[in-house]
């Protein structure tokens, strides 16, 4: 796994395309969960987390399934070993492997996710599938700008009050202000 990028100031511009759309989320009471997938210069898909509570509510919906399945959907053949998957919060394992399996090695993301990041996933210790793949992780990217999402987000709804995400957030909030 790499760490670094050489990248910077493109993965803020892009990334600033994924916190409007983690901004769309929490302005329609969604956890404030953003997506982009890129390919080159050109972003060929964007979506939101969706139906984090009420009526539909569920743990599918996140941003980047539901960013994924819209580009897959428009364009089923495509090579994705050349997109990158930017997020403002880490992906979680289920989207994480996801990606992978999508063929996407290259993931950018704002806001660490200590409850459920999937992204310390020792890939070469896990099924043949994964053990050969190379990725490249970049975390941190706009985290203040995303990290002050998820505390507006706890401060107005209930998703996942109490847990240790929440305390986490207001704990990075209070030591940002």
């Amino acid at each position: 796994m790499v760490t670094s990028s050489i990248h910077a100031q493109r993965d803020c511009s892009f990334m600033e395309h994924a916190l409007k759309e983690a901004s769309i989320a929490l302005e329609h009471g969604e956890f404030p969960v953003g997506c982009v997938l890129v390919d080159g210069e050109t972003i060929v898909s964007r979506g939101h987390r969706q139906n984090s509570e009420g009526e539909s509510g569920n743990e599918l919906d996140h941003a980047e399934i539901v960013t994924l399945r819209s580009f897959l959907d428009r364009q089923p053949q495509t090579d994705c070993s050349a997109i990158t998957a930017y997020s403002t919060m880490e992906p979680c394992l289920m989207c994480f492997s996801t990606l992978l399996l999508s063929g996407i090695r290259r993931f950018v993301w704002a806001y660490e996710d200590v409850m459920g990041g999937g992204t310390a996933l020792p890939l070469d210790r896990v099924a043949p599938l994964y053990a050969a793949m190379k990725i490249e992780l970049v975390p941190a990217v706009m985290r203040q700008q995303s990290l002050a999402l998820f505390y507006q987000f706890f401060d107005r709804y209930s998703y996942w009050q109490n847990s240790l995400l929440e305390r986490y957030t207001r704990e990075q909030f209070e030591k940002m202000t």
